[in-house]
């Protein structure tokens, strides 16, 4: 016979009962035994509670329903912010370990100007693997100096290597992109994307659903690490560690008014966030790096603020 266990009563009672129990009929004292003992109904078993399970790292994204409640503040923010300015600004971001997201002015298409060497990159890197060989010698330096000193010859050669605009097309579409368009003939600067179409991009380097294998990925995100210190402005304004990759150009058809993009994965004060921000018509391209470092800082704190 068992028995469940109950917060206040002793052990030493439960021993007692199941020794009455255990007995044989007794017998009243005219010799007709008495009726057994009246069974107790079952006693449920009150269990503690599960332990709770380990944070899971910062790098793995959650799939946690993000809080609405900083939006509509967020969304203030930027409006009252961006109304001072010229131009046009779109953000997004993702913070990892929680899950939230959010995407300010999701419409905006700008060029990507050097952004794009980043999935130039990776384009090649899914040619490669395709290929089932290694990066040649020149592919490798090609990468190194197109994402950590923007080298526009480097970026040239990348683009013909994955076959132009095509090839890049075709890159994207395994890569998750949406609002990305490649530039015509060899204009890869001319592409245009959207700020939330980068975080997917970003997405790809830290996934482990990416189509890019695990070493690639951190081939990748160790070039943006050790982008050169003068061009290692833009989302890194959240401090702490960042593999980022940035991209100016005055435009012509925006009347010489600079186009001003960062994107990277930010890691600080126990966060990680993938953040693109784009950007275009600034009067300067000092004016354009002190917005996207502004909004920057704004969205990253209103994600994780509680």
């Amino acid at each position: 016979m068992a028995f469940a266990l109950v917060p206040g009563v002793s052990a030493r009672c439960w021993v007692a009962l199941a020794g009455v129990l255990a007995l044989p009929a007794l017998l009243s004292s005219s010799g007709v035994p008495l009726p057994p003992p009246v069974p107790l109904p079952p006693v449920s078993v009150v269990s503690a509670p599960e332990p709770a399970t380990a944070a899971a790292p910062h790098d793995s994204v959650m799939a946690v329903a993000p809080r609405p409640s900083y939006r509509k503040a967020l969304t203030r923010s930027l409006d009252r912010y961006l109304d001072d300015l010229p131009g046009d600004l779109a953000v997004s971001v993702r913070e990892l370990f929680s899950g939230r997201s959010y995407t300010y002015n999701r419409g905006l298409r700008t060029a990507t100007a050097s952004i794009v060497k980043v999935n130039l990159v990776m384009a090649l890197l899914l040619r490669a693997q395709r290929e089932r060989r290694g990066l040649r010698a020149w592919e490798k330096r090609a990468a190194a100096q197109a994402i950590k000193v923007s080298d526009n010859g480097a970026a040239s050669r990348l683009w013909a290597a994955i076959g132009g605009s095509r090839g890049l097309a075709a890159a994207n579409r395994k890569l998750g992109l949406r609002d990305t368009r490649p530039g015509p003939g060899g204009a890869w600067g001319s592409t245009t994307t959207s700020a939330a179409d980068q975080v997917r991009l970003l997405t790809a380097l830290v996934s482990p659903k990416s189509p890019l294998s695990a070493r690639h990925r951190r081939y990748v995100l160790a070039l943006m690490r050790g982008v050169t210190p003068e061009q290692a402005w833009g989302v890194s304004a959240i401090g702490g560690h960042a593999e980022l990759k940035n991209g100016w150009l005055p435009r012509e058809r925006d009347g010489g008014r600079w186009t001003v993009n960062s994107i990277g994965r930010v890691r600080a004060r126990g966060r990680t966030y993938l953040i693109a921000v784009v950007s275009r018509r600034h009067l300067s391209l000092g004016a354009g790096i002190k917005a996207v470092e502004h909004v920057s800082k704004l969205v990253a704190k209103a994600v994780i603020a509680r």
